[in-house]
Parts: structure tokens; sequence; C-alpha cells
């Protein structure tokens, strides 16, 4: 559908933006080995006639920028922190602290750095993706709880104790905003995305350890989380979207 979008623009002279939300040439070389640099260049082709490459955090647009990226322009996410807020913890019954992870269940998501840990209490897998199976059966311990969305992925978040967030690959992390929204910590590694959303903040703990880093993350009061996800609005986001728009007139 890009590809069809981007032709019809240059087919016609319209002017057109894009957005850079996935790290496909990590994805593709944690499946396939295909070298970094060649699939880079494919990605630059593509957003180089854009008038503005949207981008959501700065470290992203640092990395691009190296890569030989132009014409980038911040557009950072949002959190719905009315669906996303501290609730009662009773929604996991399971041994405690409650180490949670949500998301893709697939290799580039690193998910064994979390569940290979030596960590008291309980592993909690919410979502699903090409490695379910075969983590599901390495793994017994581990409590996966398939798909959640709306309120039960709400009370799935507020009941956990810590975020476990072990990829490296995500260019921001809307999960780690959603965590914290529902007043609980992160624990993951300080690259883009954690970093952007959470370094600095006191809401969170980064460290190559990532052990170390859940363990860390659990001191953290939830009121602490709350307040940092409070300036991630839905508001400010549409605001940066719609300038970006607004350069092409």
């Amino acid at each position: 559908m890009g590809l069809a979008a981007r032709a019809h623009c240059l087919r016609r002279g319209l002017p057109f933006t894009t957005a850079f939300h996935t790290r496909f040439p990590e994805y593709i070389h944690a499946r396939w080995r295909v070298p970094l640099d060649l699939s880079y260049r494919v990605v630059r082709w593509f957003h180089r006639p854009a008038t503005a490459v949207m981008v959501a955090t700065a470290s992203i647009e640092a990395d691009l920028r190296a890569r030989g990226f132009e014409s980038i322009r911040r557009w950072s996410r949002g959190v719905d922190t009315t669906l996303f807020r501290p609730r009662p913890k009773d929604t996991i019954d399971a041994p405690r602290p409650i180490s949670l992870y949500v998301g893709r269940v697939a290799v580039e998501k690193g998910l064994e750095d979390f569940l290979r840990l030596e960590l008291p209490g309980t592993k909690v897998v919410v979502g699903d993706g090409p490695q379910l199976g075969a983590l599901r059966g390495r793994y017994p311990e581990v409590r996966f709880a398939g798909v959640k969305t709306g309120e039960d992925l709400a009370r799935h978040y507020a009941a956990a104790d810590v975020f476990v967030f072990p990829s490296r690959t995500d260019t921001f992390g809307l999960v780690l905003l959603e965590a914290l929204a529902s007043g609980v910590p992160v624990a993951a590694f300080p690259v883009p995305g954690p970093l952007d959303v959470v370094d600095g903040s006191g809401a969170g703990s980064l460290d190559e350890d990532l052990g170390r880093a859940v363990q860390t993350a659990l001191t953290i009061p939830p009121d602490v989380c709350r307040e940092h996800a409070e300036r991630f609005s839905w508001d400010a986001s549409t605001r940066q979207f719609l300038d970006n728009l607004h350069i092409l007139h």
C-alpha cells in the first residue's frame, strides 16, 4: 500500500509525507540475516521523495540522519490515560511480584532476554505471534495469557508490579506509556525507545543487566509512573502531526 501511494503521488506530482514507525532492516536481519546496509538502502529510497519523514523520538531521528535520511520531523505518541490507569491488582492471581510483557511474540522483540531471567514471583506474557508455541514449550513456568484488548488489557497492565520491555529494535514502544499510565514502572535496556520515553524520568530503570533493571524498577512508586505518562497527550501528538502536514502548503 505504501509503495502504491508513493507511486501515485510521484506520478501526479503530489507532495506527501512518510512516517518511520518500524525498524524493518533490524527485523529482517533478525530473521534472515540480510545486511543492514542493504535494507536501509531500500528504506532510504522509499522515504527520499517525501517532503517530511516523521519519527517518534530524538534518538531515532539521530540514527536516521547518520544513515543519510533527510527532512526528518518529530511526531511523538500519545496514551489514553482514561483507559490505562491504576486499578486493583487482583486480575492476575499468581505469586508476586508480577513481571509483565505486552506485545508481539516474535524474535525481533528479544522476549527470551526476559523469559530466561531468574526473577522472584511470576512472569506474564500478553500477546501472540510466531514464537508463541515454541516459547510456551521452552518456558512452561511462564504464564502466557494470549491477546488482550480494551478493558481486559488495561486490567492486566494495572495488575503488574513491573513492565519488562526487552526489545532493542522498537522506534518508540507505545506499551511503555500504557504501562506507565497504569502506574507500573518500566524495566528495559538503554536503547532508543526506552531512552526517549523513560530515561531521566524516574519512572523506570534502564540497564544492560535486565534483571537488575527489574529489581530497581520494583522500588519505584506508582504515582511517579502515572505522572510521567500524563505528559504524553493525544492532543500534543495530533498537533505535531498536523504541523508536519502544513509544511506541504
